[in-house]
């Protein structure tokens, strides 16, 4: 034999009785196939290989026809809430149409040739004077935008702040040269937006506050104003600065010399005023004198130093410093017979915002300039500029007929405006007659309007003693003494002023009662969808076993009935819409009022009134009635308490300043309770769960509350913490290091309320733990970043702007992490489970899956978790604390309900929507519109992008509201297995009661706002309510349509996809 390679082995035979052993093992198994296979036979059922396939076959149509379902129960739900924003939109429009009233505007224009009286002085020549001889042949106007009169006047060094002592120019040239100048404070009528004063400043009349709304989307005037009169009068204006103009007075201006700068962008402070400064000296030349009439230049750098900074701030005394470098340079440039005129059209508050009323934003400056003597004083006492804006106030409408007639043109037909005295005093103040003849036709032009308004109206004057015919007549008969004429026509003036204003003032009550009824009923309309019957059961069992069994029993049980009638609830809501009846009646009432030509508001409550009743019907018709809105527990009372409670305390104007505090106060009792009630479970770790999540909940409401923003009304009970100072919009530095805590703090807390339900598998670690983590300390650096940009870290050492420049990138960062991928990530992501296969004794694997008694709740997570991380870098550090308390808040607040079996309470979805007012709140706002945080929209923007730039602005603003609504299915579906029934409809109902705080809230504010409508604190307190409760109530309703129902329907999808489709 040939001898075997050393590498080379004989296989290894198994021994004859292990052959046996694998003999008989196979002889039974197939021996009981067999057996198997008869007995199936005998019953007639099909092989069992068949019978698997069968089954799967039955699985794939069951999930199929379950999906299609889901997919219909999810649009009608997505239906009725777009009906119910439609419901409250209306309402909100009807009441505000009747209760923020725009004037009447007269389309009639002066005229120089025909002056609204007798003049003897009425050259009714554009070149010599229209109807009084001009004195300037042409006038500079420079608005400093929001020049606080406190801002020109002399302060003690040793009290002074940043914007004292800054500007000394106007103030030392009026006391110094009193015939060459003066200063007076310039008060502005409210609202304090730009827009709106320019609107003042130019037609000589009152904004009124729903005007408000479009400061930043101006239309152009219409009526008579003062440049119109010059562009008529063949008159050539020249504009730099502010684009807002440009909005106003569209080709009002020559093109080759006017410049427009963007008004929005707050963080830039130099562009604007440096274009103005660069561009307006050129025109001032000899060579350039038949250019222009008129030139206006717009500054806005001390303005965006107020909103970026502060006024009480380095920066501002930066800026102050070069207007008062800038005035000095432009007095030496103008000629004898140039008008220079330096103002503000409104002030700024504490913080360097502006909006409201308060004094600190009405109170702006006036100074006017002329080379040669021109000024005077009616008493000695005059000479010396007010020393504070209480002193001698002029309103800034009385712009409006005193340059006019300096100019020599008409003054506007609409103006209320008074000719300022010191104008036409002479330089001895003692001219009477020239003051007797300007207030004289100045009070004619008022007569004139009055006229025709009143006969537009359709409205009778009074003539009783004191009004202002009895006061004109009485006027007007006067005729020698002429400082008698004066005063005579002066009182007149003011007079027919307050006049107007209450005028201005009436309320349209049908219209808003009208809006009260249609809200109201909406309001019941969705008590009732939110309230709770016998048959809205949510029972949580989370035993995959008893799943399991339940899936297989249908599955043996299916049948294959493709057309078989499906309920649909929300579908059965909307059907008394498409009722024939009611379908009819619509196309008559809008062919009514087509053909009759009636106005829309009344055609729109019709219309929505028969919604309504439709809607009311079915829900009826569903079990849903009134008499369930009424509670069965203590936490439905509860819950009924602190939404009723609120809503009456808010026809108090204290209750609506401390509001906060209100809310702090119920979160506090909510904890307190539920540690009380946390006590009476039956399990020890319950008990010790329930209890320190309820401790934990009061203790971070209250850490939460030491950020603060402090209203003008709260003061000085109230410290402000949210910035560096009660003066100051910037952080300050050491408030950097929050926004670096909850980057390392905050994911952690998240995954400790997800470690105990196995949840912290699939995409949860490396979501949560790097990508979310990421954000958070991206948006940590970015503030960072802007403090260093803020502070002049780096000053001279790096170009200007790299800073900004490198933020505004890592804050698109963040935002794309966030929205961008975190959306995709939402989408596309499976469970937060993880299956395990081990062996049994049996031999059969056993199968567990981790996560799957949170499966539901723990993958919805992610979804507010990217919203958050958007808002979080939205807001100032301060604000970014606030909100990760909140979410931390949240998650116990979920713990709670679970533990204490309250998923289905309204109670939860009460301190979800209380929390989401709290946070508003902590993160530096007040029902106030000088709070809104405008620079917000430039951390992720260089310039205005619609529609970008309103959606950054309004995450930053309703941030903790946005986030509150986004976790409403939290409460529900927070522990809770994949194969849980009715979860659509059990968070819609959640989002019911949710949407329902927001509404009974609404209309409480509308109703009070209604009611105090003579208030004193109307537009201070009761009106600036209402518009956030309205606000944030149609925000939040779109809120739940495209996020918070978009997002139950996609983590639906992913479920459905691993564990199949329920019910």
């Amino acid at each position: 034999m040939a001898p075997r390679s050393p590498k080379s082995k004989a296989k290894p035979q198994a021994p004859p009785s292990e052959y046996k052993q694998i003999a008989e093992q196979w002889k039974k198994a197939q021996a009981a196939r067999d057996a198997q296979k008869a007995a199936a036979q005998r019953q007639g059922l099909p092989p069992a290989t068949e019978n698997v396939h069968m089954l799967e076959e039955h699985r794939d149509k069951l999930d199929k026809r379950r999906h299609a379902h889901f997919e219909k129960r999810w649009r009608w739900t997505v239906a009725f809430w777009a009906m119910l924003l439609v419901i409250h939109a209306i309402g909100i429009w009807l009441f505000t149409g009747g209760f923020l009233l725009t004037r009447l505007v007269l389309e009639e224009k002066s005229s120089c040739t025909q002056p609204p009286i007798e003049n003897t002085k009425a050259l009714l020549n554009i070149d010599d004077g229209c109807w009084h001889p001009k004195s300037f042949d042409r006038a500079v106007v420079v608005l400093i935008d929001a020049l606080r009169y406190d801002f020109t006047v002399p302060e003690d060094p040793k009290e002074a702040r940043h914007f004292h002592n800054a500007f000394p120019f106007l103030y030392e040239t009026a006391l110094k040269s009193p015939q060459n100048a003066f200063l007076r404070p310039f008060i502005a009528d409210p609202p304090t937006t730009t827009l709106q004063r320019l609107k003042g400043l130019t037609t000589g009349t009152l904004p009124t506050f729903i005007d408000a709304g479009s400061n930043f989307a101006g239309t152009a005037i219409d009526e008579d104003n003062l440049l119109m009169q010059l562009k008529e009068g063949g008159k050539k204006i020249a504009h730099l600065g502010d684009d807002t103009w440009w909005s106003l007075f569209p080709g009002y201006f020559e093109p080759n010399i006017s410049k427009a700068y963007d008004s929005f962008n707050v963080w830039d402070l130099h562009t604007v005023d440096n274009g103005v400064i660069d561009n307006i000296f050129p025109l001032l030349g000899a060579e350039r004198k038949g250019d222009w009439d008129l030139l206006i230049g717009h500054c806005l750098g001390v303005d965006h130093a107020g909103h970026r900074y502060g006024p009480d701030h380095p920066a501002m005394a930066a800026k102050l410093q070069q207007m008062d470098t800038f005035i000095r340079k432009l007095v030496q440039n103008i000629d004898d017979k140039t008008l220079l005129i330096v103002m503000g059209d409104h002030g700024m508050d504490s913080k360097g915002d502006h909006g409201g009323e308060s004094d600190d934003e009405v109170e702006a400056a006036l100074w006017m300039y002329s080379k040669k003597p021109f000024f005077g004083r009616t008493a000695p006492e005059y000479a010396t500029p007010p020393a504070s804006a209480k002193i001698r106030p002029v309103n800034q409408i009385d712009l409006v007929p005193t340059l006019a007639l300096l100019t020599g043109i008409p003054i506007p037909y609409n103006s209320l405006g008074t000719p300022i005295e010191e104008a036409f005093a002479g330089v001895k103040g003692n001219d009477w007659r020239n003051l007797a003849a300007v207030s004289r036709l100045a009070s004619a032009g008022i007569e004139r309007y009055q006229a025709s308004y009143f006969k537009t109206r359709s409205m009778s004057q009074s003539s009783e003693a004191g009004s202002p015919a009895d006061l004109w007549s009485r006027a007007t008969s006067l005729t020698n003494d002429d400082r008698a004429i004066y005063s005579a026509f002066s009182e007149f003036q003011a007079e027919t002023l307050r006049i107007y204003k209450s005028l201005w003032a009436r309320f349209d009550i049908p219209r808003m009662i009208m809006g009260i009824i249609v809200f109201g009923l909406g309001v019941v309309l969705l008590l009732m969808y939110a309230s709770r019957d016998q048959d809205d059961e949510f029972v949580v069992m989370n035993d995959a076993e008893l799943d399991y069994a339940e899936r297989k029993l249908e599955l043996m049980q299916f049948q294959d009935e493709t057309d078989a009638p499906q309920d649909i609830f929300h579908k059965d809501l909307l059907k008394g819409i498409w009722d024939t009846k009611v379908l009819f009646t619509l196309a008559v009432l809008i062919g009514v009022a087509a053909f009759r030509q009636q106005s829309m508001d009344r055609l729109a409550a019709l219309v929505v009134l028969l919604l309504i009743a439709g809607i009311a019907s079915s829900l009826h018709e569903a079990g849903k009635t009134i008499l369930n809105i009424l509670p069965d527990s203590f936490w439905g009372w509860m819950a009924v308490v602190f939404t009723v409670s609120q809503s009456i305390g808010f026809a108090s104007n204290s209750f609506t300043i401390w509001e906060d505090s209100i809310l702090l106060f119920f979160i506090t009792t909510f904890g307190m309770a539920s540690v009380i009630s946390s006590l009476r479970l039956e399990s020890k770790a319950n008990r010790t769960l329930g209890v320190y999540h309820s401790v934990a909940f009061v203790i971070l409401g209250r850490l939460a509350s030491y950020s603060k923003l402090c209203r003008e009304e709260q003061m000085p009970y109230c410290n402000s913490t949210y910035y560096a100072s009660a003066s100051s919009s910037t952080s300050a530095p050491y408030q950097l290091v929050i926004p670096f805590v909850v980057f390392i703090v905050l994911p952690s807390i998240i995954k400790s309320f997800l470690v105990p339900s196995r949840s912290w598998e699939g995409l949860a670690p490396t979501w949560i733990g790097y990508v979310f983590r990421g954000g958070l300390f991206l948006a940590a650096t970015y503030w960072v970043i802007d403090t260093a940009d803020n502070g002049d870290w780096f000053v001279g050492k790096i170009p200007e702007g790299s800073l900004k420049t490198v933020g505004v990138y890592v804050a698109q960062v963040v935002l794309a992490l966030a929205f961008v991928a975190g959306s995709t990530a939402f989408v596309w992501a499976p469970p937060c489970v993880t299956i395990l296969t081990t062996p049994s004794a049996s031999g059969r694997p056993t199968v567990a899956i981790l996560g799957y008694a949170n499966a539901i709740g723990s993958r919805y997570l992610l979804l507010p978790l990217n919203i958050l991380i958007g808002c979080l870098l939205l807001s100032k550090p301060m604000g970014s604390g606030a909100l990760a308390i909140m979410m931390w808040q949240i998650l116990s607040l979920a713990e709670i309900l679970d533990l204490n079996d309250l998923k289905t309470n309204p109670i939860g979805p009460v301190m979800l929507a209380l929390l989401g007012n709290f946070y508003y709140f902590k993160t530096g706002h007040q029902a106030t519109l000088s709070s809104i945080q405008w620079d917000s929209a430039f951390i992720p923007l260089f310039t205005i992008r619609y529609p970008w730039t309103p959606i950054v602005v309004a995450l930053n603003t309703f941030g903790g509201q946005i986030l509150a609504a986004a976790c409403v299915p939290l409460l529900a579906i927070w522990k809770v297995g994949p194969k849980q029934k009715n979860v659509l409809e059990t968070t819609a109902r959640s989002l019911g009661v949710f949407i329902a705080y927001f509404a009974v809230e609404a209309l409480a504010t509308m109703s009070w706002a209604g009611w105090l409508r003579r208030h004193l604190m109307l537009y201070r307190v009761f009106n600036p309510r209402f518009m956030l409760a309205g606000a944030v109530l149609l925000v939040l309703d779109l809120v739940v349509i495209l996020v918070t129902l978009t997002g139950v329907r996609s983590n639906t999808l992913s479920l459905g996809e691993v564990f199949g489709f329920a019910d």
